[in-house]
């Protein structure tokens, strides 16, 4: 199987932080569908902060449409000239990040009190 990956590039405008916390949004969504233990499996993705990229692994059903749900967040809260984002194929010969690393599993939001 081919490792097919979605690199999210983010404007200087976008908060990085707040891209990510976008990701993890779509992760708990994606819960919903694929549960729990499905997405600790199949949803990786790398954080390149020097870059300010996030790339997404999408070679698996899962990882699809976490880059599709990511990508409709980022819209929504960032607007399309927010981010650029373009499929890629990792390569060790080309120095992009590889997804690889399993995404931790998304943290509620704390509902502190004020």
């Amino acid at each position: 199987m081919s490792r097919i990956a979605y690199r999210f590039d983010l404007d200087a405008a976008t908060p990085l932080t707040e891209a990510e916390m976008s990701l993890h949004l779509a992760m708990i969504a994606l819960e919903g569908l694929f549960g729990r233990a499905g997405v600790r499996l199949d949803a990786r993705y790398h954080l390149d902060e020097p870059r300010r990229a996030i790339v997404v692994d999408g070679s698996t059903l899962i990882g699809e449409s976490l880059v599709k749900v990511f990508a409709a967040l980022l819209i929504r809260e960032f607007g399309d000239a927010g981010f650029t984002v373009r499929r890629i194929v990792p390569s060790s010969s080309t120095g992009d990040p590889e997804p690889t690393t399993p995404a931790p599993p998304p943290r509620a939001p704390s509902m502190a009190a004020a």
